[in-house]
């Protein structure tokens, strides 16, 4: 079992209507949205932590105090290593293979700091309303991490997933995948750096970190 390490850093928090993520200062009542997001209420809202991964230690802050909990990571089954944190349990139908099932996530890699590369409260439709991702659950046309996550989610719930290399991209048609060209070319010279993978980096490289929400599923 890894050993998680709790450490200070800088914790985020990302709504619906601002669509950017905000650093805590001093205090959590200093976050606020812009003066043009202030009236409208926001229905997510997402604390998110930077995550690193290291060769023996996944390193992530949960708030400055020392006597913090630490969420606790499951491990799912049958998933090849995915862990699982759920942040909200969804009231709805849990999803089979052959369902269509539609999903908004927000990814960063392990690496670079957590950086995030996409997020589909980024993909508007013509009302600005952010468009969830839709696939067929068992088609493989996704990593397989984000395949093992929803599969024992309920529409409505909230998860967050720690998914290692062999069950993240594993080549550069998988999906979710950035529509910016330039946030695909940094996600796949990061993950498939020749150079860094040689030295024996790969772990760190390739694990990806996604929170989930299962927003609806449709069977066929």
């Amino acid at each position: 079992m890894a050993m998680i390490k709790l450490v200070q850093c800088s914790t985020y928090v990302y709504t619906r209507h601002c669509h950017r993520a905000l650093p805590f200062s001093t205090t959590r009542n200093q976050v606020s949205c812009a003066s043009s997001c202030s009236t409208q209420k926001s229905r997510r809202a997402f604390s998110l932590s930077a995550f690193t991964l290291s060769f023996s230690a996944l390193i992530f802050s949960n708030g400055p105090s020392s006597n913090a909990q630490v969420p606790q990571f499951t491990e799912l089954p049958n998933s090849g290593g995915v862990k699982a944190l759920d942040l909200r349990i969804g009231d709805g139908d849990t999803p089979l293979d052959g369902d269509v099932v539609a999903i908004h996530y927000y990814g960063r890699l392990a690496a670079k700091q957590g950086w995030r590369f996409d997020s589909t409260y980024d993909h508007k439709d013509e009302t600005g309303e952010p468009i969830p991702f839709s696939f067929i659950l068992g088609s493989g046309k996704v990593i397989s991490g984000i395949e093992s996550a929803v599969r024992s989610m309920k529409v409505g719930g909230l998860r967050r997933v720690i998914i290692p290399p062999s069950q993240g991209y594993q080549n550069t048609s998988q999906e979710p995948l950035p529509p910016n060209y330039f946030d695909r070319q940094r996600l796949f010279t990061t993950i498939f750096n020749p150079t860094r993978l040689a030295n024996g980096e790969g772990a760190t490289l390739g694990t990806v970190i996604f929170d989930i929400e299962l927003v609806s599923l449709r069977h066929l």
